[in-house]
């Protein structure tokens, strides 16, 4: 950790999520992310609750009783239709399981493949829903924060770009026509709904430098 920098630490391995974050706070001299030690062998906990801000609490609150006084971010983000009465949601991950897409294909395909099935027949104009981030901060056990980030779209019906992870092929932002995976990584990384939960929580964290 750099001198005069305040450590948080990001309670996740995805590769996709750590990309947001770190673009996030690329600007901010005071923040220094880093992911949990040993994530990788600490079970994950059940994430049970029906809305992103139950599980975010979840994960941060669990997640920070293994690193004694330091400041632990969790999230929980996915993608909500409006066509879909706010599915896949906080089930976004899990979305083939609840469909029974059980094919052998990434989960991230399946979870697409179930995401267009449900779809199929849904007009244009009621193809709108959102990317939706909720961020805890805990601290061995308390939350200390929370931070929500968002970006409105529409869901397309055939798959357009490579970039991006997740739904990202099949999710064209408000204002343009381009999917989040045909969009270049700055213009990607500066709508991420994550990105967006971040600088929401971090100035409610109060981090300041080290005198």
């Amino acid at each position: 950790m750099s001198v005069g920098v305040a450590r948080v630490l990001v309670a996740t391995t995805n590769a996709g999520k750590l990309r947001d974050f770190g673009a996030a706070v690329a600007a901010e001299a005071a923040v220094e992310l880093v992911p949990l030690p040993g994530l990788g062998s600490i079970a994950a906990p059940d994430e049970d609750e029906e809305s992103f801000e139950g599980n975010a609490r979840i994960k941060a609150i669990y997640y920070s009783r293994f690193a004694a006084g330091e400041i632990v971010i969790a999230d929980d983000s996915g993608l909500e239709v409006d066509a879909l009465g706010g599915a896949p949601g906080v089930r976004s991950a899990r979305y083939a399981e609840d469909c029974g897409f059980v094919l052998d294909a990434p989960v991230d395909e399946r979870n697409n493949q179930c995401l267009m099935a449900a779809m199929r027949g849904v007009p244009t104009d009621a193809r709108g829903g959102r990317y939706r981030c909720v961020l805890a901060a805990a601290r061995d056990g308390v939350v200390l924060a929370m931070g929500v980030g968002s970006v409105a779209g529409r869901i397309l019906d055939v798959a357009r770009g490579s970039g991006g992870f997740g739904y990202d092929a099949y999710f064209a932002p408000d204002g343009g026509v381009e999917s989040m995976a045909e969009l270049d990584m700055e213009t990607r990384m500066g709508l991420s709904h994550r990105g967006r939960a971040l600088r929401d929580l971090l100035p409610k964290l109060a981090l300041r430098k080290p005198i």
